[in-house]
């Protein structure tokens, strides 16, 4: 007979699979949403919403794309979906960067050394667009396979005409300006690259380096020691760590209000920090040293101002005189406080050179070789300089100490070679000509939001420390800068019409046509220089910076493409937080030079991607997630669960055990998502739903004022774009809902009458949840929530207008809920009542465990349970009749008692077992059905069971 009852029970029933499959059901849904056009429709659907933009940073296409690619697309993708769920218009045109240095190595290695010196220009700009072109495409089905909506049929790219004409117009707002000059001045220079380098392309790590300690001789000694009895000669001690460049020295620097003593040792009279004269003796290895003093007994002292004027001959070019000044960059941290001081050599040296008139000498030619400047060590590279200079000062008498030491140096970001600072003629965008620094740090303060916000002061300090932009680079592939030079006085030739001229060539061929015409085939007639007056002109062969081309998106993109419904400023940009000093920062200074504001009103940046250990990727260590492997092996809505759950303010880890966690939690709220389904097969929500909220029972309206909690908390999450807060919500109500409300209701669902208003109530309760779930979580578990779309009840599917995808669908709103919602008063007085409750069912629960354990019950059904409380938690209880309790602990009888402290006796329950719903109570008392409960006959007649 119990076989046979089984089969009037309302068991769940739905097609949604337990096991998703997602590895080979994704790239299916995939194409699903593309013959759909999804992308279009959701815009649509918002067409009349209000925008939010979100302007997509290029990534370089010169590879696959890696686990950091995939966090920062899958992070922007939640944020599209979040808004475009709620209504708004959210265009989105994913980028990429395509020229530049790497693509074009690429290229070199692939042709190798001569092949590529003997490629013409144009050819070899081909051949570096079909490298990015054919990285675009790789990448693009990249991200596509995460489930990333975008517009990917019309990327912006930065060779396209378009878009390089956008360079040219606010090259040409910024140097009309007079916010872009060309200088000398040093600037980070890679030897291997051949190029310079802005402070964006430069990464630090450690390198050992030569530390040295050289005394530079003085032409005179100064009196205030001869009158103290120094004699013999005098000398002032250096130090520094880059021997190479003392070719260039013209100077030496002392901090100005340090105190400065001539130290006597190994017979020479040495002028240096009073401070460190014990560090520096220590170092040197003297045995015995004084210094010169006074009649008092006192060490004669000097302030670094009162040495300065002082010259000396200079250490490798004996013909040239230095200068000892002072700059308030030296510091007493280490070394001798005379800093070694070459202007071609050093931003620092450069800028108090300035100040002193002190010459720049930059012996040191492209590759980082040694000129015939550079006396004795001509032709040597500067690494291998270093050791060879070091020797002939100590042939010469001069070297001191030497020692080697780690520490911190400037890398390319490219070739990851060091880099060496070297003075020569660039174009660069002046931080300080019409107070463009202090512009670009009103503009990040006053209307700039940052998630997360302490990083407004990252942005900030390097703004306010940077250096003027170097935006000229020497290479092939790129947009060039657009200037011309009169071929016979070498005078600059740049003004409105050339620059109009420029930009109209771009805009019909693009910026290979520089490299192809001659400048009198789209030049106006009769340009020429106001200098000489020739117009033969020569165009310039320097590139520009590959930061200023993904910086001008702003216009290339946000302007040119506002037919699209782009706008200016964008509502967001959202990169890694390296990009506070590269993209950000070069979109900022060159939107606030032309347009006088940000590019943006929101910046959200995120870490980096590290392994489980907190280790940075690298193939050395062998660490590295492929987004490949990890959507073949999960699928990628389980690579968007781990995106979620994570905080991408800091950097972020993934192995292969986090995303098994990951994958286990994906389980959770699947299976959530079948039990709701399952339950929810015989119901249509316009017949069937309880409309009356005081029919429903208290666990369901504590579950209904639950979900609005729910709905709330993550309306908070997505706005503040707390992802992690969004998941942590929604895996919390998981939980609570699979141990609790649907543990307890599946008495109601199962055993009930298919019509009983018991059981409409809870399946009203559940239609409530999925439909709450299936929207908030459809910017993340995009796949998933789509599949659930396409399960949901027969009545609800075949409903006419309903929409095909969840991504149509909308947000869900209290207003929304059935019955409607009393209130937010009301419901948290819901919540708090039937909290009390739950904290009983807590040690009633813990009770049952026992109890099974000491086999007095072997299901909890076969238990009765006596509550002992306090007086007032039974007070608070007693607002609840004695079934609410026996539904709520999933007993069969529920009795309390007054006691000190909250306790529970489990006993064995009276009566019968039913044979249909397994609750033990009075059987009998159905005369159709004898055998059963009396809540079973009834359902056993509402179905026209007949007893066999």
């Amino acid at each position: 007979m119990a076989n046979t009852y089984k089969n009037t029970m309302n068991l769940p029933q739905t097609d949604f699979p337990m096991r998703g499959n997602l590895p080979q059901s994704e790239p299916k849904r995939l194409e699903k949403w593309e013959s759909e056009h999804i992308y279009e429709k959701v815009l649509e659907k918002n067409k009349d919403g209000k925008p939010f933009v979100l302007h997509d940073g290029p990534p370089y296409a010169n590879g696959p794309i890696h686990i950091g690619h995939a966090f920062n697309k899958v992070l922007k993708d939640f944020v599209n979906k979040s808004h475009a769920q709620r209504g708004y218009f959210t265009p989105y045109v994913p980028g990429w960067d395509c020229h530049g240095q790497p693509i074009e190595h690429m290229v070199e290695v692939t042709l190798g050394p001569d092949k590529m010196k003997a490629t013409p220009q144009p050819e070899l700009r081909r051949l570096c667009r079909e490298w990015a072109t054919k990285y675009v495409g790789i990448q693009r089905e990249g991200f596509k396979r995460l489930g990333v909506n975008a517009d990917w049929e019309h990327p912006y790219l930065t060779y396209i005409p378009n878009f390089e004409a956008g360079n040219v117009e606010i090259f040409k707002d910024l140097y009309l300006k007079g916010q872009v000059y060309r200088g000398r001045k040093p600037i980070h220079w890679c030897k291997k690259c051949h190029t310079a380098l802005a402070e964006a392309e430069i990464e630090y790590s450690d390198e050992t380096s030569p530390s040295v300690y050289v005394k530079f001789k003085l032409d005179a000694m100064p009196g205030i020691f001869e009158a103290a009895g120094a004699t013999g000669d005098a000398y002032v001690l250096i130090w520094t760590t880059t021997p190479w460049t003392l070719p260039a020295n013209a100077a030496v620097c002392l901090m100005p209000d340090a105190d400065y003593v001539m130290v006597t040792a190994d017979g020479s009279n040495m002028i240096f920090a009073k401070e460190l004269v014990g560090q520096v003796a220590e170092i040197a290895g003297w045995e015995s040293y004084d210094m010169v003093r006074g009649e008092d007994g006192e060490p004669v002292t000097l302030k670094g101002t009162e040495l300065t004027g002082l010259t000396y001959t200079c250490p490798i070019r004996h013909d040239l005189k230095g200068k000892i000044i002072y700059g308030d960059h030296v510091t007493l941290d280490s070394g001798t406080g005379c800093v070694h001081t070459a202007p071609g050599h050093g931003q620092d040296d450069y800028l108090v050179g300035l100040q002193f008139d002190i010459p720049i000498l930059m012996p040191v030619d492209d590759n980082g070789v040694l000129t015939a400047d550079a006396g004795p060590f001509a032709g040597l590279d500067t690494d291998d300089a270093n050791p060879v200079i070091i020797d002939w000062l100590r042939e010469q008498g001069t070297l001191v100490a030497a020692r080697k030491i780690t520490h911190s140096y400037p890398h390319c970001w490219r070739c990851h070679e060091p880099v060496i600072f070297r003075a020569t003629d660039q174009w660069f965008v002046s931080m300080e000509e019409n107070g463009l620094r202090g512009r670009a740090l009103d503009a990040i303060q006053r209307d700039v939001t940052f998630y997360p916000g302490w990083a407004v002061n990252r942005i900030g300090s390097m703004v306010a420390d940077r250096p003027d932009w170097c935006i000229s680079r020497q290479r092939s592939w790129g947009v060039p800068i657009p200037v011309f030079k009169c071929a016979k006085c070498g005078e600059t030739v740049a003004n409105e019409a050339t620059f109009d001229a420029v930009i109209d060539l771009f805009y019909k061929e693009g910026a290979d046509a520089w490299f192809t015409k001659k400048p009198s085939e789209y030049l106006p007639h009769g340009t020429h220089c106001e200098k000489c007056g020739c117009t033969e002109l020569v165009p310039e062969k320097d590139i520009l910076d590959v930061w200023w081309e993904s910086g001008v998106t702003h216009t290339s993109v946000l302007r040119h493409r506002a037919d699209e419904g782009l706008v200016f400023p964008a509502d967001m940009y959202l990169e890694g937080s390296d990009q506070h000093r590269g993209w950000f920062q070069s979109s900022l200074l060159t939107s606030v030079g032309a347009y006088g504001c940000a590019p943006y009103k929101n910046i959200l940046s995120c870490g980096f991607t590290v392994d489980e250990q907190g280790r940075k990727m690298s193939k050395s260590l062998g660490n590295g997630v492929d987004p490949a492997d990890v959507t073949s092996k999960y699928g990628a809505d389980v690579l968007r669960l781990w995106v979620a759950s994570a905080d991408y303010a800091q950097d972020v880890s993934i192995s292969d055990n986090i995303l098994k966690q990951v994958s286990d939690a994906y389980r959770r709220f699947r299976n959530t998502f079948r039990f709701l389904l399952g339950n929810l097969s015989d119901f249509d929500d316009q017949k069937d739903a309880v409309t009356d909220w005081s029919a429903l029972e208290p666990i369901d309206q504590y579950m209904m004022a639950k979900t609005a909690k729910l709905l709330s908390d993550v309306e908070e999450a997505y706005d503040a774009f707390k992802f992690n807060g969004v998941y942590r919500a929604v895996y919390d109500f998981v939980n609570d809902l699979s141990s609790v409300y649907m543990d307890v209701t599946k008495d109601r669902l199962y055993s009930e009458a298919p019509n009983s208003p018991r059981r409409r109530a809870v399946q009203t309760v559940l239609m409530n949840i999925l439909e709450v779930l299936v929207r908030v979580l459809s910017p993340i578990l995009s796949f998933t929530a789509d599949e659930v779309w396409e399960h949901y009840p027969e009545a609800m599917r075949n409903r006419e207008g309903r929409v095909d995808n969840v991504q149509l669908a909308g947000w869900p709103h209290r207003a929304d809920f059935v019955p409607a919602l009393p209130g937010k008063d009301a419901e948290a007085q819901v919540l708090s009542a039937f909290g009390g409750a739950l904290e009983v069912r807590d040690v009633v629960t813990k009770a049952l465990e026992d109890a099974r354990a000491a086999k007095v019950i072997n299901k909890s059904q076969e238990a009765a349970v006596v509550v002992t409380a306090p007086q007032a938690t039974l007070d608070a209880l007693a607002a609840f009749d004695t079934a609410v309790f026996e539904e709520l602990f999933i007993v069969s009888g529920v009795s309390f008692a007054a006691g000190e402290e909250l306790s529970c006796e489990v006993k064995p329950a009276e009566g019968d077992k039913c044979p249909r719903c397994w609750n033990y109570r009075q059987l009998g008392g159905n005369a159709n059905h004898p055998h059963v409960c009396a809540r079973c006959g009834e359902a056993l007649d509402a179905i026209g069971f007949t007893e066999e």
